[in-house]
């Protein structure tokens, strides 16, 4: 089974896809589910400068702890130094307030609890608004997807290079780790503190699609 992201896996059609120089972007969702925030001010990032900008970006942010907020709880992820573009990647979608727009789309009962995606509006806005790339795939023998890592989503389609989704991630549930994913999916952090969190969103009820029955939003922020 592989932990590759649905572009297309809810009710309404989302497709996916410019950097605030403030630290965070607070945002307001009203009922239609569109956001007011003045997306102009947000960088938009093509494929060819996305390395030397995320390496830039690391250099100038570099926090490690992040805490996740759910209905549930909260959990906080340490973000490994090592995969340079993917913590940063992950750290200015937290700082521009991309993923308090999501939800976790996908549960996978005793494997994975994957987040980043929603049939909200201000989703889709958002990822048109940073833009449509792919990170290169950094995955190291060092971190492999045992309990509680936490990876990023890819496309599984003419993607043989296994670059990864910059909006989705997963936190593996398998208690004796999910290693048939290494390589192909870049770890990047770990769960360290609040896993009894992410298990009881892992025991949720989903349809078909591994989606939940009921939405679990989050709010993430940076705690250093």
């Amino acid at each position: 089974m592989a932990c590759k992201e649905n572009k297309d896996n809810s009710t309404k059609k989302i497709e996916v896809e410019k950097e605030m120089n403030e630290p965070t972007i607070e945002i307001n969702i009203p009922s239609n589910g569109e956001t007011d925030q003045d997306l102009s001010k947000i960088q938009r990032i093509e494929q060819e400068e996305l390395m030397p900008f995320l390496r830039a970006y690391a250099k100038d942010h570099q926090e490690t702890v992040v805490e996740v907020e759910t209905e549930y709880g909260n959990f906080q992820i340490e973000l490994f130094p090592e995969p340079v573009l993917h913590r940063a990647n992950f750290l200015r979608l937290v700082k521009l307030g991309y993923f308090d727009t999501t939800v976790f789309h996908r549960v996978a009962n005793d494997f994975v609890v994957q987040g980043g995606n929603s049939d909200r509006m201000a989703t889709s806005q958002f990822r048109k608004a940073i833009g449509s790339y792919l990170i290169p795939n950094e995955s190291s023998s060092k971190y492999k997807h045992d309990y509680g890592m936490v990876s990023a989503a890819k496309y599984s389609e003419q993607n043989v290079s296994n670059a990864s989704s910059p909006f989705e991630f997963f936190v593996v549930t398998k208690p004796n780790g999910a290693y048939h994913l290494d390589g192909d999916h870049t770890v990047f952090g770990k769960v360290i503190s609040g896993m009894e969190v992410l298990e009881k969103i892992d025991d949720l009820e989903t349809d078909g699609s591994e989606w939940p029955l009921s939405n679990v939003g989050m709010d993430i922020k940076v705690i250093r």
